[in-house]
């Protein structure tokens, strides 16, 4: 780093530096060294065990006879409830299959029938089967350890592992700041073109999450100090399916891929209670409803009639748990699952901020609206991690970097850690039904994003797929494609998505 001071070098000059080795992460790295671009890959955890590991759903694509982009379109819009931006759903209905065919070619393979065609599943929301998966509910695991090897024998692929970006590089220009690379909390200095930050959502700010506990937002704080505006913070999507009670697997994520094929949610009555292949927001808020009036901790999943060989992971795990998921009834209750806000972005991934991207879960896009279509996820990581390589190889290459540059690069602030109290408050006053008083509450928590996330949903006056106020618990029709965006004055501004 002394080196770097005296000289204004940064330790590691390359073309893209890309935040986060889940999905996204490494389809955009492999995507720009596929371009012939040098490539710097900062993974908080050893390749292979991002949260995307985890990913037991599939990716959503109209590959079926049956179906058609229109139709996952139209299905992408019913679950947002009113508040996708059109445009970027246009795109990933056009563009997943062909990223599944990319993905085929990159050596994934894809659970196939008997006569060899891809075997489509059918999840909440979907009106037709469309949900590719690798090793039924393995998805997210297969898929990260072929894209991992691919990455690591890339030799334009430079992998950071057990690194953490910690601040990012700002520079002035003619038209203000721009991104000229990062700071790791070892102290190193990656200076590039571009950066990219593919670091994941913030759902294990709650204390109830299916989310590994580094999905903490890390990456909007870090964009929000460089600049880079933030939007749809109080979307927060609760899963309906997650264990319950069971030591060691609390928040165990049991994927609605098994409702698809049949599996159906009792209450403590034994009678089903909702339709279990509806939306996300919809099937948490009956689970949601049906503990409040009979005081249960949770309710059971009743699986005894699916095939264990079609979800060997799930069973395995809940085995391993003492749990018998063929012989007797899984307890699951709502978690924090997935965000829908994020970093803004156009259709090319690119932030407010030049020289800035955002991939998967850290990124808004309006794609998911106010509700996730499930599956739909994992397709976004690699349709807009194509774009956003592409884009950001197009960035300007940067200027000779000074050493006052790098000395107030090495004096920035780092990001702060949740508290349990920060986590806890969050699942009380931002969970599946809020107030005014609750979330009035949190917005004095010490921790930012939890002030963020508070002030954005005291703004959201109605109730809106993820987002339920017991005060406002209709939908505002004159809210319909309006989103809640945090300015880098840290004001917040209504604006219209299409």
């Amino acid at each position: 780093m002394a080196q770097a001071w005296e000289d204004g070098r940064p330790d590691l000059d390359v073309e893209l530096a890309v935040v986060g080795a889940g999905a996204a992460g490494l389809y955009t790295a492999l995507r720009a060294a596929g371009a012939g671009a040098r490539v710097a890959l900062i993974s908080a955890a050893p390749l292979a065990q991002t949260a995307s590991y985890w990913a037991q759903g599939g990716l959503a694509a109209a590959l079926a006879a049956d179906d058609s982009p229109e139709l996952h379109l139209r299905d992408t819009e019913r679950a947002g409830r009113g508040a996708v931006r059109r445009s970027a759903a246009e795109i990933l209905v056009a563009e997943a299959p062909e990223c599944v065919r990319e993905l085929q070619a990159a050596g994934i393979s894809f659970d196939a029938d008997r006569f060899g065609r891809l075997a489509l599943g059918l999840e909440g929301g979907h009106s037709v089967r469309r949900v590719v998966h690798a090793g039924g509910s393995a998805t997210g695991r297969r898929m990260l350890r072929q894209l991992s090897a691919l990455v690591a024998e890339e030799p334009r692929i430079e992998v950071l592992e057990n690194t953490r970006a910690d601040a990012l590089w700002p520079v002035e220009g003619d038209g203000g700041v721009r991104c000229r690379g990062l700071r790791c909390d070892d102290g190193r200095v990656v200076g590039a073109r571009a950066v990219v930050l593919s670091s994941g959502g913030a759902a294990a700010l709650w204390a109830r999450t299916t989310n590994p506990p580094g999905s903490q937002g890390v990456g909007l704080l870090l964009a929000h100090a460089l600049g880079a505006r933030l939007a749809d913070l109080e979307l927060l999507q609760f899963h309906p399916t997650a264990v319950i009670g069971v030591r060691g697997r609390e928040g165990f994520l049991v994927t609605e891929a098994i409702r698809g094929e049949g599996a159906t949610l009792h209450g403590a009555d034994g009678e089903r209670f909702v339709d279990e292949l509806a939306p996300r927001d919809e099937v948490a808020r009956a689970i949601q409803a049906e503990l409040e009036r009979t005081g249960a901790r949770s309710v059971g999943l009743d699986m005894r009639k699916i095939d264990p060989a079609l979800f060997p992971n799930v069973v395995g795990t809940l085995r391993e748990a003492g749990l018998d998921p063929t012989r007797e009834l899984i307890p699951v209750a709502p978690a924090a699952h997935y965000m829908m806000g994020g970093i803004v972005t156009d259709l090319q991934a690119r932030s407010s901020v030049p020289g800035l991207y955002a991939v998967g879960e850290a990124s808004c896009t309006g794609l998911h609206g106010a509700n996730r279509l499930a599956s739909n996820s994992l397709s976004e990581c690699f349709v807009f991690a194509r774009r956003a390589a592409s884009a950001a190889l197009q960035e300007p290459a940067p200027s000779q970097a000074s050493a006052e540059d790098l000395r107030g690069l090495a004096g920035q602030q780092g990001i702060p850690e949740s508290s349990p109290q920060t986590r806890a408050a969050l699942w009380r006053e931002a969970g599946i039904v809020r107030t005014a008083e609750g979330l009035e509450r949190l917005s004095r928590d010490r921790h930012p994003l939890a002030q963020l996330i508070a002030r954005c949903a005291l703004t959201r006056r109605e109730s809106r797929g993820a987002h339920r106020r017991a005060d406002y618990p209709e939908s505002d029709p004159a809210l319909e494609h309006r989103h809640v965006v945090v300015d880098a004055r840290d004001e917040l501004v209504w604006e219209t998505w299409l």
